[in-house]
């Protein structure tokens, strides 16, 4: 083989090698030709149970708002921010219970959050009020958080004001997963009442939606993990490979030179 030869075999192992293919870069897609897309059955999403350390907010209404001002932490009106939820929200100890005022400590551990409503709303009606006072509860949980890190554009602790979040809508909210990152193997680690569990999921797959993990839960941390071309460093394109390539070659064709002379 001449010296051409071989040079331009490496440049194209190089290049076959290090760029990274479109189908490991796009989301959902159909890889069962057989199967259309428009079938697949929709994701069940169980009602999340809380546990220790959820922070709820809990909002008490009445035909006179003066009744119930002393069972809210919040004036009416007031807005919740991340931080006044935070700080005036109700956390779920230790034992599993949340305190309020005047109603005092409620378990609530490995209830949902209508269960929760349906408690209070019934305390209060039992122990405080006549039902002509039409007491109306809401209860929340104070912001959707979950920790993404890895290869993202934006890494850490995020806060969603919604009910239901899915990886997709986690993953565009930390800027997207980087063109190194790996989508065929997101890491999703969740914390439940029998132990932790740790999943990887496929996002370029569009089955991934029929999975347990496509919705997250509070709390869950997310991890995605970088490909091997960011290891290698030797270009993400076909264009960044071949600067390499010319760059490894000039080098050593000047250390060839240098040695020569």
């Amino acid at each position: 083989m001449t010296k051409n030869g071989f040079y331009i075999l490496l440049l194209i192992s190089v290049l076959f090698t290090s760029c990274i293919p479109v189908k490991d870069l796009t989301y959902l897609q159909d890889k069962n030709s057989s199967t259309e897309q428009n079938n697949i059955a929709a994701v069940e999403s169980k009602p999340y149970r809380l546990q220790v350390n959820d922070i709820l907010s809990v909002d008490i209404k009445a035909i006179d708002p003066k009744l119930v001002s002393i069972f809210n932490t919040t004036e009416a009106g007031a807005g919740k921010s991340e931080s006044t939820l935070y700080f005036n929200g109700f956390t779920v100890d230790d034992h599993g219970n949340i305190r309020m005022p005047i109603l005092g400590e409620i378990n609530v551990i490995g209830y949902t959050l209508e269960e929760v409503r349906v408690t209070i709303e019934k305390k209060l009606l039992e122990e405080y009020f006549k039902k002509e006072a039409n007491i109306f509860v809401t209860v929340k949980l104070a912001g959707f958080r979950y920790t993404i890190n890895g290869e993202v554009g934006s890494t850490g602790t995020k806060t969603l004001f919604q009910e239901h979040v899915n990886i997709m809508e986690a993953i565009a909210n930390a800027g997207d997963i980087t063109i190194t990152g790996n989508r065929k193997e997101v890491t999703i680690i969740r914390q439940t009442p029998t132990g932790v569990q740790m999943h990887d999921i496929d996002l370029t797959d569009v089955n991934v939606i029929k999975s347990p993990y496509f919705y997250l839960q509070p709390n869950d941390y997310v991890y995605v993990k970088p490909l091997k071309q960011k290891t290698w460093g030797t270009g993400k394109t076909g264009i960044e490979s071949i600067t390499t390539i010319i760059t490894v070659l000039s080098f050593a064709t000047t250390v060839f030179l240098l040695l020569k002379n």
